[in-house]
C-alpha cells in the first residue's frame, strides 16, 4: 500500500478496509486480519493497526470477539456509505459546485454526465 503524505496513515488504512467491505472482499460477520497480520502485510507498526481497529470499532464498522479476532459488523456497509456520503457532501461537493459556478458550467451538464 502506498501512503499519501497528506493524510494520517491510520486513516488511509481504515479507508482501505472500508473499501474492501464495500467491494464485498470483506463480508459482514467475516473475520478480518489480526493486528499483527495486517501490520506485517502492510509493513506498518502494530500500534498503528491497533489505532485503525479502535477507530473502526468506534464507528461500529468492525467488532472484536475477545480471543477470536476482529469481524466486520453486519451494518458496516450502510455505516460506511452514510459516512462517505456525509463527507462528500460536506467537503467535496462544495468545491465542485464552486468550480462549476466559476467556469459557468450549468447543472444540466452534470446531469448529462450522470
Amino acid at each position: 500500500m502506498d501512503f499519501n503524505q497528506n493524510k494520517p496513515i491510520y486513516l488511509q488504512i481504515a479507508d482501505s478496509i472500508c473499501e474492501k467491505i464495500l467491494s464485498g472482499e470483506y463480508l459482514p460477520d467475516e473475520r478480518i486480519l489480526s493486528v499483527r497480520e495486517l501490520g506485517v502485510s502492510l509493513g506498518v507498526n502494530p500500534n498503528t493497526i491497533a489505532r485503525v481497529y479502535e477507530y473502526l470499532q468506534g464507528m461500529e464498522i468492525i467488532y472484536n470477539k475477545r480471543g477470536i479476532g476482529y469481524f466486520v459488523s453486519p451494518s458496516a456497509p450502510e455505516r460506511i456509505l452514510e459516512r462517505q456520503r456525509e463527507e462528500f457532501l460536506r467537503n467535496e461537493l462544495p468545491l465542485v459546485a464552486r468550480k462549476m459556478k466559476l467556469l459557468g458550467v450549468p447543472l444540466s451538464v452534470l446531469e448529462e454526465m450522470l
